[in-house]
Parts: C-alpha cells; sequence; structure tokens
C-alpha cells in the first residue's frame, strides 16, 4: 500500500495515519479515543465540560487502554453577561417543552462550561497529554507557551483565513480547517459568526496556502475519497468526527444513531437554538419550532442550561423531539464499525485512492 503525500502532520503528533477522530464532547469516550489511537491514528477527549477531577479520570481511563498519542480538547470563551430580560422570555418561550415534559419550571439558567483557567491549566500540565486542543480560538499566549513547556502539541480551529492565521501567530503547531459542512460547534472566533461559513473544498486550500503550519481539514470527510481530497486540497491530515459517531464505542442514545446512519446531508442544520452559539445538528422538532418561533437564543453557555434538560428527558423517553442529536452534512457515509476497525480502513481507502490518482 503507497504511504501518505505528506507525513509533517503525522511526524508531528506522532501516529502512523494523519487522522484524527473529533473530539465530540459528551459522545467520545476514552474506549473510543483508545481504539482510534491504537489503530494507528490521533483519539480525541472532548474536555469542555469537565471539571479537573473528571479531566484526571477520563485521561486516567484513556491511558489505561493506550500507551499513544491522544488529544484532549477544550472550549475557549469568555463568561457570559447575564440578561435578565432575555432569560425571562426564553424560559418563557421554553416553558410548554418544560411542561410537556413534567420537568416544572424552567430553571434560572448558568454556565455549563467551566472557563480554561489556571485550575484546569495545572491539571493538564500535570498530567500532560502529547496533544491539546483548542476550539472558539485560543488562551492568552502564556497559557500556549506553558502547555508547549510541559511538551504539548497544540491545534486549533479555524473557519476562516484571518483565523486561521490568528491561530499561526498565536503560537499553534497545526490549524484545523473546519468546513462549514462539519457536524457540532462552528469554531467562528473573529467577526460575525456569519463570516465562518466557508465549506471545506474552498476553506482547505486557501489556509494552506496561508500559514506555514501543518494544516488539518474537517467537515464532511467521512471516507477515503474525502481524505484524498483533503490531500489534493493541501491539507496534511484530516478530523473526522461524524463517521465516528457510529462506532459502538462512542456514547450515543439509540435513537440518535439510528436517525444518524438514516440521515443525508439536508437533515442537518446549523443553529444557535441549543446552546447560544451557531452549531450543526440533526432538525428535529426542536430546532425547527425554536427557529419558527424567532426566540433569540441566549448567550453560549447558557442556552444550553436551558435545552440540556430537554436533552436529557428526550433521552430518558427515548424520543427524538427535544434531543441533541449533533451531525456532519456527511452523515450518509457513517458507518457501524467498531473504531479501530473504521480507522484502518479510512486510511486503506484513503491511500488507494491516492494510488490510482
Amino acid at each position: 500500500m503507497a504511504g501518505w503525500p505528506r507525513n509533517d502532520l503525522s511526524e508531528l503528533l506522532g501516529v502512523e495515519h494523519p487522522i484524527i477522530q473529533a473530539p465530540m464532547a459528551s459522545a467520545a469516550t476514552p474506549a473510543l479515543a483508545a481504539a482510534v489511537s491504537n489503530a494507528g491514528g490521533l483519539g480525541s477527549l472532548g474536555c469542555a465540560p469537565f471539571t479537573p477531577e473528571k479531566f484526571a479520570e477520563q485521561v486516567g481511563a484513556l491511558r489505561a487502554d493506550t500507551n499513544r498519542a491522544f488529544n484532549v480538547n477544550f472550549f475557549v470563551h469568555d463568561e457570559p453577561v447575564a440578561d435578565s430580560e432575555a432569560e425571562t422570555a426564553m424560559r418563557q418561550r421554553l416553558a410548554p417543552y418544560y411542561a410537556e415534559l413534567e420537568l416544572g419550571e424552567a430553571p434560572a439558567a448558568r454556565s455549563v462550561f467551566p472557563i480554561f483557567g489556571a485550575e484546569m491549566l495545572a491539571a493538564v500540565t500535570a498530567l500532560k497529554p502529547p496533544v491539546v486542543s483548542f476550539h472558539f480560538g485560543l488562551p492568552e499566549h502564556a497559557t500556549i507557551e506553558t502547555l508547549k513547556a510541559s511538551g504539548a502539541v497544540i491545534l486549533a480551529s479555524a473557519t476562516t483565513v484571518r483565523e486561521a492565521v490568528a491561530l499561526e501567530q498565536g503560537g499553534v503547531d497545526a490549524v484545523i480547517a473546519q468546513g462549514y459542512e462539519a457536524g457540532g460547534h462552528r469554531a467562528t472566533f473573529l467577526g460575525d459568526v456569519e463570516s465562518g461559513t466557508v465549506g471545506t473544498f474552498a476553506l482547505v486550500p486557501q489556509v494552506a496556502d496561508a500559514v506555514s503550519v501543518p494544516v488539518i481539514a474537517a467537515g464532511a470527510v467521512a471516507d477515503g475519497r474525502g481524505i484524498a481530497a483533503a490531500f489534493a486540497l493541501g491539507a496534511s491530515g484530516v478530523q473526522i468526527g461524524t463517521a465516528f459517531l457510529a462506532c459502538p464505542e462512542t456514547e450515543m442514545h439509540p435513537v440518535h444513531r439510528e436517525l444518524l446512519l438514516q440521515a443525508r446531508g439536508e437533515t442537518t442544520q446549523v443553529t444557535r437554538t441549543i446552546s447560544g452559539r451557531p452549531a450543526r445538528a440533526i432538525v428535529n422538532r426542536y430546532i425547527t419550532e425554536m427557529n419558527e418561533s424567532g426566540a433569540e437564543p441566549l448567550a453560549f453557555p447558557l442556552q444550553y442550561s436551558l435545552s440540556g434538560p430537554l436533552n436529557a428527558a428526550s433521552r430518558k423517553r427515548d424520543s427524538s423531539d427535544l434531543m441533541v442529536m449533533w451531525a456532519g452534512q456527511a452523515a450518509a457515509l457513517a458507518r457501524p464499525l467498531p473504531a479501530g476497525e473504521l480507522l484502518t480502513k479510512l486510511a486503506d481507502e484513503a491511500q488507494a485512492v491516492i494510488a490510482a490518482m
């Protein structure tokens, strides 16, 4: 089998295959990440919701199953500013859903994702994960330097060329170019969120031309053809999320998994109604009705604290109506294979396409 056209990312990450399993907070388990890493890719944990104690527990579980490189991912966001009038309006808008699910009154909005601060930084540097990645920008320069001093390779996501350049200037070792097709949260952190709607096919070559660090293509990459295309566009590797959601090691509600495997590109949509930031999910009753209502979501992640109980109750009832179901536009290409088997198949498929080209 032919090798990879470029090895700069593989060498940087210390992996055999330049394929990163996307962090996917709450869905990516230590078992998933370990299986991907053991198969030669880079497994990842989405650590944005974790306390330092939970972070240490999850990294310990991951390391119990692999001695290979892995990635831990965090959100970079400011503490949201409370708006009592907006919160009252949103709680009233969601009240019928709370009543339907017999949840009582909607709770007071709160920040459900801790800020990446000194306490978490200390936890990360103590455990020395090989790779640390960020979403929604970068923490301050001193934090990046501290992480690098601990031996971490730093990755971060960009949705525009301007963001990619800013990340390189901020000290990242590689840039994840996240196309609009990607599932989950958009990484946009500079300018209006509408500026971050560039598709993968247009974004990756422009980012590759604009930065000198390796570029990782993300968004609608789900099989060997997509990986080969990413290399043709100038990327040195890929980050894949939705394709790994179908793996048995992923923490997935059976209803979400079933709809994922039935999905087509048009069945997903980018919405702010779930968390307050644009994110792509499978369209359901909640997204449709909230969009039609015109209700303005609360700031991230306050909105999540109000939609979260609806998601939890829907999961208990095995109902997709108000469930959060992240997925990208390439969901139709997902295959329900064990993660290690899928990683190997993706690598073999990509190398076969590249050799044929």
